[in-house]
């Protein structure tokens, strides 16, 4: 989706002025399977550029998520309490998982579609 970043752990964002939303890829989801539960964190915390800042936790594993840019989390997509698949179901839409303020500029190292493809077709091989 070209109006996304991307991070090599498989983060994405989309910026809206301030606001800097994150989810995971399609890929990464593919990758974990049905997704079963979220451990995720409050509103108000600040994370920094490659923080953790919660678990998503699959059939098949559990996995670290990483904040792409450094902020303080206004909102947390409280609907993955109760659906996690939307994780699954719609990575890039409904299943976002949360919203920061963006705190400075965004990282230089964010990739761009075709760059982030690279990374997952490496990734698959």
């Amino acid at each position: 989706m070209a109006d996304r970043r991307y991070t090599k752990t498989h983060e994405w964002v989309t910026v809206d002025g301030k606001t800097v939303t994150v989810g995971i890829t399609d890929f990464a989801q593919a990758q974990l399977g049905d997704v079963v539960f979220l451990e995720l964190p409050s509103t108000g915390r600040k994370v920094g550029a490659g923080e953790s800042f919660g678990v998503v936790e699959s059939v098949k594993a559990a996995s670290d998520l990483y904040s792409p840019v450094s902020g303080r989390i206004n909102e947390v997509n409280e609907k993955l309490a109760t659906k996690p698949e939307l994780i699954n179901s719609d990575p890039y839409g409904e299943g976002w998982i949360l919203k920061l303020e963006l705190e400075g500029d965004l990282p230089q190292d964010l990739l761009d579609e075709s760059e982030y493809k690279k990374v997952t077709e490496a990734g698959s091989q």
